[in-house]
């Protein structure tokens, strides 16, 4: 079954329908372009799709039939029947023979017994953000997940059965499957389900009126989502008035939280706030501060340490280990714990070039970092943003810890641009906050200044560029591999989870 559907409790129904009968589902973002939803209809080979007539995304509407109708004519594989979710907003043809309506197929329906199934059965296939090419489809299986999703509401997310958890996400990624379905769902807590933004549906408020409505008391994020709101509305004010006795923590992942950001949050909500890191692959946190069995240290920087299941290292290109502080690759040990997903979905080879094969007896995450001296994980960049400048590797989220401290910077990026000299030179991009006061030429050189005072010369930084956005997924992640390929001059890769395609104009516009 595949769900091509918003943020919405229809949904979530959806997922839970297919697991109460024990058919794998495939949830796509929806609005997804027809081409990347074409192959994964091809990939995934569903019999039925599950679809809404059209999604809101601010004051647009987005029609889905249109692109699904688009992405069938482009698929080899043709599933059988398409049944709709109808939106007044937008209302769905179904003159073809194919094409259901969803409310009066379920007026029509008998209820049906649970389905048994084996806990080593796949639940559901999540294709990763930013596929090009092949489709990479992560399945996941049914009672490992459970079990390691049910036990983390309580021992990371301090969560109790009854309280509201909230994951401003997405159920089209793996944020929104784990905790906006089944972690809290399975767990006995209320779950808060937003079809929106956090600026722009209306204001930069919008995410402490939900919390003060609802009581939430666990609130789960991606660091773009605050850096948006920190960007419009620098002092907080717009969580003035709001009640949020209830909420005891916010937690972070989706791509590294810089310090600034961390502390802002910190500051304006007085609760602990929580940098933790995990993948589509895992499922669930790899390192994290355990709130509800100990809340550790918080370094602003760092994940923490590795949870339940997970034993971490850092190593060298040869695989060997690094010493504390060192940057190196961060590779998982086997066993891996219950949740991982078991394979790639109709490509067992594929799964095992791509993270197991590098370094034998190990996952390999992708990412890079360090542990310090206590054992606080450091994720600091994807292996392929660490930068080579001269000899010396260098990481491009150490410099952007620099730039985001700055108090005229909102978000920031820096890549390692190609340099016929020193191998790459870091270059970096900034957004400024609302009402910042400082030009470009100004900026620039207080930038380059900290960089080299907290970083070093050897670090070669000298260009700074400001942005009125920074091209992100839908999911917030900054692209900054297709901009270091704009920067070098090569065709860039955009991978279909864009969000504003427009934006890479102004990348474009400087490198010409």
């Amino acid at each position: 079954m595949l769900i091509y559907m918003p943020n919405s409790p229809e949904a979530v129904i959806a997922m839970l329908a297919c697991a109460r009968i024990g058919a794998i589902h495939s949830v796509v973002f929806g609005g997804f372009a027809a081409p990347e939803l074409a192959s994964r209809i091809d990939d995934a080979e569903p019999k039925v799709v599950l679809a809404a007539s059209c999604g809101i995304e601010g004051a647009k509407v987005l029609p889905y039939q249109p692109i699904l109708r688009d992405a069938y004519a482009i698929a080899r594989h043709s599933p059988v029947a398409t049944v709709y979710w109808q939106r007044d907003e937008q209302i769905a043809d179904l003159s073809a023979d194919a094409d259901h309506d969803w409310a009066e197929l379920l007026s029509k329906a008998k209820a049906v017994e649970c389905v048994p199934v084996a806990a080593t059965d796949p639940l559901y296939i999540l294709y990763t953000s930013g596929t090009t090419g092949q489709p990479k489809g992560i399945v996941r299986d049914t009672g490992g997940h459970l079990v390691t999703l049910n036990w983390s509401m309580d021992g990371i997310y301090s969560c109790p059965p009854g309280e509201a958890f909230w994951a401003a996400s997405d159920v089209g990624w793996v944020v929104g499957h784990s905790y906006i379905c089944y972690a809290p769902l399975l767990h006995r807590n209320p779950s808060v389900i937003f079809e929106g933004k956090p600026v722009g549906t209306p204001d930069a408020g919008i995410f402490w009126r939900i919390m003060a409505k609802h009581r939430v008391r666990s609130f789960f994020t991606a660091p773009t989502a605050l850096r948006a709101i920190k960007q419009i509305d620098p002092q907080g004010a717009l969580a003035d008035g709001h009640d949020l006795a209830n909420l005891k923590a916010v937690f972070l992942a989706g791509e590294r939280t810089d310090p600034d950001t961390l502390e802002w949050t910190a500051r304006l909500l007085q609760v602990p706030v929580v940098d933790h890191w995990w993948q589509t692959e895992t499922g669930s946190a790899i390192t994290a501060n355990p709130l509800g069995i100990e809340q550790l240290p918080i370094k602003p920087g760092s994940s923490t340490l590795p949870m339940p299941g997970w034993n971490l290292a850092c190593v060298d290109e040869q695989g060997e280990t690094v010493a504390p502080g060192e940057s190196g690759a961060i590779v998982a040990r086997m066993p891996l714990p219950p949740g991982f997903a078991p394979t790639l979905w109709n490509a067992p080879e594929r799964y095992r070039q791509a993270y197991l094969e590098r370094f034998p007896g190990n996952y390999l995450t992708g990412d890079a970092g360090f542990f310090d001296e206590d054992g606080y994980l450091h994720v600091m960049a994807r292996i392929d943003d660490v930068m080579n400048v001269a000899g010396h590797r260098l990481s491009s989220s150490a410099m952007e810890e620099v730039l985001a401290a700055h108090p005229a910077v909102a978000e920031c990026a820096v890549i390692g641009m190609a340099d016929a000299l020193k191998g790459q030179v870091p270059v970096g991009f900034v957004v400024l906050k609302a009402g910042a006061n400082v030009s470009a030429e100004v900026l620039a050189v207080e930038l380059v200044a900290a960089v080299r005072a907290q970083i070093g010369p050897v670090a070669a930084f000298k260009r700074v560029h400001v942005l009125p956005k920074l091209p992100k997924t839908r999911s917030g992640k900054i692209l900054r591999k297709t901009i270091r390929e704009i920067a070098d001059g090569e065709e860039p890769k955009i991978p279909p989870t864009i969000e504003d395609r427009s934006v890479l104009a102004n990348i474009e516009a400087i490198f010409a």
